[in-house]
């Protein structure tokens, strides 16, 4: 069974520093009864300095990491998981006996090294990732997971590349001038491990990038899907997304957002397409209260409504890792691919007529590219392809029940991401020239769909009252795609309040025959 590391990230809780002491000190035993050299490395090694909480142990193994990690597998009850065969490395998901949660779980990561450890550590990408500590020598006391003031001397750490003075100088550097030759994946981990940890890529480095961005295009698809939502993840200043795009990293994992660049749009807009796009992005972290908008203050957010329900809503996984809010910002980034190709002039007005129909084919396409799963393509097409929607409910006043009952009908599971997606379009459109009245009514109209939706379930999914075997049996109709058009009419009518029992359904039912005659 193969997997890639966001696979296995599910809902389960994390171990404790505790739950995560006794297990590496199972293993520990485990490893040196089998005299198995054993170094922890990497993400473990590094957070540790850092004294933040890590999700990541990697175990680097003298000897063949599968077989290792399939033992360890067996002897402690976990589950195997092969990540990649050609480089020896292995995961074993664990259940702490211990643990306070039987949900708690420890992925280990088992890799296989020749040589000496210093020579493994040569081979690695960062020198902030390039450190290591023999796994005997991190369980004994005092115990540098539980203990955060033993980050600083952390003894026994093994440090060629002076990783620890990088982590002190906030810096990502690598550890060669090939590290990017030899895993172009390494491009965008740069990036995301800079975004996450707050840290800048050295002059160097971020000079490599730049040489060898073209290299990206070789990468499998699901490692890219990996790293792009881990750089998604990433809320605060907005400034990752235009940083790739830099570095020319943006444009080679998305090709197709090239020709959105300086595309000029209708007045109302502040941004071009790419721009436009980039801060829709932007915009989107800060309706879900993930970031700031520099262009609006507290009086703008506080007419978008929220509650702690919205707040789990979005924080809800969708697949492999992925959640409702980081595809949302997937979906903001992508929303106007097509516009370039369907940009025509109605006189002196620029319209852009079936972009957001032709987006979500081509979005669909980017993705499955990509390797997103079935049902992360069919919520991003969604989303791209309605994103107009919730303002096209009304052209006056409050949408009608019917016209409610349609969006939700037509958007399905994305309907409550769409109307956060159409706002951020709206901020992302005016920008620093935002009306804060036309800005009030738009969040009040998202804010009764909502209302509508979680208070009068009649109205989105109306009880059945009638279906296609009555109209069969009490009106002679014959099956086919007539029965669907009249119960579908029958189901707005119930939305919209004008049908609420049997005997006015089937009254309806016989004016439609009628009319269909």
């Amino acid at each position: 069974m193969s997997a890639t590391k966001a696979d296995l990230q599910g809902s389960c809780h994390s171990l404790t520093e505790s739950e995560v002491w006794l297990l590496l000190k199972k293993v520990s035993h485990f490893l040196a009864e089998r005299n198995i050299e054993s170094y922890v490395v990497g993400g473990m090694v590094r957070d540790t300095l850092l004294g933040r909480d890590t999700a990541d142990t990697d175990i680097a193994v003298a000897a063949d990491a599968l077989e290792v990690a399939s033992e360890v597998a067996t002897a402690f009850g976990g589950k195997y998981v092969l990540l990649d065969k050609v480089n020896r490395i292995a995961r074993v998901v664990l259940v702490a006996e211990e643990a306070s949660s039987t949900q708690a779980q420890r992925t280990l990561d088992f890799s296989t090294f020749s040589g000496s450890i210093e020579q493994d550590l040569a081979r690695r990408d960062f020198t902030i990732d390039a450190m290591a500590i023999g796994l005997k020598r991190i369980i004994e006391p005092p115990y540098p997971i539980s203990d955060p003031t033993v980050s600083a001397r952390l003894p026994g750490l093994i440090d060629p590349f002076h990783g620890r003075d990088d982590l002190q100088r906030g810096v990502i550097r690598a550890v060669a001038d090939t590290v990017f030759v030899s895993d172009a994946v390494r491009l965008l981990r740069a990036v995301r491990l800079a975004a996450e940890l707050n840290f800048s890529l050295d002059k160097p480095t971020e000079a490599l990038i730049r040489r060898d961005a073209s290299l990206i295009t070789s990468v499998a698809g699901e490692r890219i899907r990996e790293e792009l939502l881990r750089l998604l993840v990433v809320s605060g200043d907005g400034q990752c997304l235009p940083y790739l795009d830099e570095l020319g990293l943006l444009m080679a994992v998305l090709p197709e957002l090239a020709e959105t660049r300086g595309v000029e749009q209708p007045p109302e807009h502040f941004w071009n397409v790419f721009e436009h796009s980039l801060q829709t992005v932007k915009a989107v972290d800060f309706m879900l209260r993930r970031g700031d908008w520099e262009h609006a203050g507290e009086e703008t957010l506080a007419a978008v409504p929220w509650s702690v329900e919205l707040a789990q809503y979005f924080d809800r996984e969708v697949s492999g890792g992925s959640t409702r809010r980081i595809l949302l910002k997937l979906a903001a980034l992508l929303h106007d691919i097509r516009k370039p190709q369907t940009k025509a002039l109605d006189g002196n007005r620029i319209r852009f007529l079936g972009h957001a129909e032709e987006g979500a084919a081509t979005v669909a396409d980017m993705l499955a590219r990509l390797r997103f799963s079935s049902q992360e393509i069919k919520l991003v097409e969604t989303e791209v392809r309605h994103h107009m929607r919730p303002t096209q409910m009304s052209q006056e006043g409050l949408p009608t029940n019917r016209a409610i009952y349609r969006y939700f009908r037509d958007c399905g599971e994305a309907g409550i991401d769409i109307l956060f997606l159409n706002l951020a379009d709206h901020l992302a459109t005016r920008g620093p020239h935002l009306n804060l009245a036309n800005w009030q009514e738009h969040a009040q109209m998202v804010a009764y769909v909502l209302s509508q939706y979680c208070q009068e379930e009649s109205i989105v999914h109306p009880p059945r009252l009638v279906d296609g075997n009555d109209l069969i049996r009490l009106f002679a109709m014959n099956p086919g795609p007539t029965i669907g058009e009249i119960l579908e009419a029958v189901r707005e009518g119930q939305a919209s309040g004008e049908v609420t029992t049997r005997e006015e359904a089937l009254a309806l039912v016989e004016r439609l025959k009628k009319k269909n005659a």
